[in-house]
């Protein structure tokens, strides 16, 4: 019997290197590293254990001759742009993260891929007023910017491709994802970077208010829900699209600064606000979320508390813990 194959893009990122990792020690499944520039950053130490696979999402021809020659079982697609970089060029960003999705979805039908899990955010809920008082996801969502519109965009075709061709499409909506180790640069950076600068010994400003709160998961929370999703059986999979969180109530910015103080009593932080980013990020948390379907349909709990993420994400900084 021919050994199924699974491909990751964006698998020498943050979040697609530990993708790839928890898949090659949960699974017997030949695992393939899809990334843009060659690199093997992050995955040095594996690269043994898996194939890479250089291809542009951007480009359709490239996607194509990917996915034709691996013919995977399924496609975890989280290669993507980060947001300042799609505000900044949103030519490329509209380019890579919402044709790109339409390029692996349509190759996946063209070559007979049984599933695509998409790596979606909960940036789809900016600038949206929604009346509830709580967001889950069914709440209105009205992006206000490249980022975000994408990331709609690449959700919307997922379901009609599900609803056209009877394809096996499935969606998380990340809340910001952290841990040691990430090279990204978002907006949301603030609170990877409060941990990591204080581990480091360096002085850090945050760049929001006080009082801003955004959810957050951290990284071995957020690769799990990609192969639990993927594991799913498919008649429990209403929803498609699922907000999935990590602790809740979501910590605000000076509460991080408390717990990380108290931790590393030394630690050289301070606020500088950017106004403008700040308000952007709270026009998409200024309100609880809520995972409610994705507790439901597919048994979705988080397993790391506010506690847990900065206490593990320090003593791998300072080398104490390893993957």
């Amino acid at each position: 019997m021919k050994e199924s194959t699974l491909l990751v893009t964006g698998a020498t990122g943050f979040i697609g290197s530990h993708v790839v990792r928890l898949l090659l020690k949960v699974g017997d499944a030949k695992v393939v590293a899809g990334n843009s520039s060659g690199s093997q950053r992050n995955l040095e130490d594996v690269q043994d254990k898996l194939e890479m696979a250089r291809a542009d999402i951007g480009s359709f021809t490239s996607v194509l001759r990917m996915v034709e020659k691996y013919r995977p079982r399924t496609i975890y697609h989280i290669g993507a742009m980060l947001a300042p970089a799609c505000d900044a060029d949103p030519e490329a960003g509209i380019r890579a993260n919402a044709l790109g999705t339409y390029h692996i979805l349509e190759a996946a039908r063209l070559f007979g891929v049984q599933q695509v899990i998409f790596a979606g955010s909960m940036s789809v809920f900016s600038g949206a007023y929604a009346r509830e008082s709580v967001l889950d996801d069914f709440s209105m969502t009205r992006p206000d910017f490249i980022y975000g519109a994408a990331k709609l965009f690449s959700e919307n075709i997922g379901l009609f491709y599900k609803r056209q061709y009877g394809f096996d499409y499935r969606g998380l909506r990340l809340p910001n994802v952290i841990g040691p180790g990430t090279q990204t640069h978002g907006y949301l950076e603030y609170f990877n970077k409060t941990i990591e600068e204080s581990a480091k010994g360096n002085a850090y400003s945050l760049y929001v208010a006080p009082h801003i709160t955004i959810p957050v998961m951290y990284i071995h929370d957020a690769a799990r829900a990609f192969v639990e999703l993927a594991a799913a059986p498919i008649e429990r999979i209403k929803t498609v699209n699922y907000i999935v969180l990590g602790p809740t109530p979501f910590p605000t910015a000076e509460e991080l600064v408390q717990t990380v103080t108290a931790k590393i009593p030394g630690a050289r932080l301070d606020f500088q606000i950017d106004q403008k980013v700040s308000d952007l990020i709270e026009s998409v948390t200024a309100r609880p979320f809520e995972d409610k379907y994705a507790r439901q349909e597919w048994g979705w709990r988080h397993r790391y508390s506010v506690k847990d993420i900065v206490d593990e994400f320090l003593a791998r900084v300072k080398g104490r813990a390893g993957d």
